[in-house]
């Protein structure tokens, strides 16, 4: 996967950046993972607007995604290599032996026709999921449960991995691409490898109406508007605003605003930079 630049045909052609599409392998998703996707433009079941800058945009259908790779045991062949709309990473269509078919988030170099497995006792491959407790020491990994049996939270999004670094009891110590380095339990679930596309934070949009198709409204600063609209706002000129905050009065840039004495506390042994 790469970027292209464009021929400046146009002012929104000039800077863009255009993803590659060189993996795909199919265009239409298969039709018993795809689900319709009801947006809400932002809006609560009360019709108000609770989050700001978000409406319009391309229709989506969701993809079915298999996070728990809960299928140990049988053997899966990779059938195609497909776009997601809803995420940066590609996505891999797999035919099981029993018949069954699920979406995986797409690892990097995982190739049509690749056999992929889950559980204990396997080899530690590109695609395949395995327990922590079973996953060799420095293997880059993904898809990372935190419960076991929950599925996987931890390094989904395009070109992410982490690091199995140690393992000490019932619990293995991996760092995360933020740099922060917590301990899971050896039972949990990860997958072997990058997640695909990396080249995504190389993309340009190029102009405001390919956000606006990304579903993704204007947004206003603070500091541009009156002071009944925000803490920042009025002033005579180019005025600052005071100490950065949200619309409602918290402070901003630079506030801790994880819950002090949190549950995983104990789990986290070096805090990310």
């Amino acid at each position: 996967m790469a970027v292209k630049k464009l021929k400046p045909t146009t002012p929104g052609q000039r800077y863009r950046m255009a993803p590659v599409f060189s993996e795909i392998t199919v265009d239409t998703p298969e039709k018993s993972l795809v689900i319709t996707n009801t947006r809400n433009g932002g809006r609560n079941n009360q019709g108000r607007m609770t989050v700001r800058n978000v409406g319009g945009g391309h229709k989506r259908k969701l993809r079915l995604i298999d996070f728990r790779r809960d299928k140990h045991g049988i053997p899966a062949m990779v059938k195609s290599i497909e776009y997601d709309p809803n995420r940066t990473a590609r996505i891999a269509l797999l035919f099981y032996v029993d018949g069954e078919k699920r979406y995986i988030i797409a690892p990097a170099g995982l190739e049509v026709g690749a056999m992929l497995n889950s559980g204990g006792g396997i080899a530690p491959e590109v695609g395949n999921a395995l327990f922590l407790s079973e996953i060799p020491l420095g293997t880059i990994i993904h898809n990372i449960e935190l419960k076991p049996g929950r599925g996987g939270v931890l390094a989904r999004s395009a070109g992410t991995y982490v690091q199995l670094v140690a393992r000490e009891g019932k619990y293995s110590t991996i760092k995360l691409p933020s740099g922060e380095t917590r301990l899971v339990l050896n039972t949990c679930l990860a997958t072997i490898g990058t997640v695909s596309n990396a080249d995504h934070m190389n993309v340009r949009l190029g102009k405001a109406g390919r956000s606006r198709w990304l579903g993704k409204r204007p947004r206003v600063r603070g500091v541009a508007m009156n002071p009944v609209d925000h803490p920042m706002g009025g002033g005579e000129g180019r005025s600052s605003g005071g100490h950065p905050r949200s619309r409602n009065g918290l402070y901003a840039k630079g506030k801790k605003t994880r819950k002090p004495n949190k549950y995983s506390d104990n789990q986290i042994i070096k805090r990310r930079k």
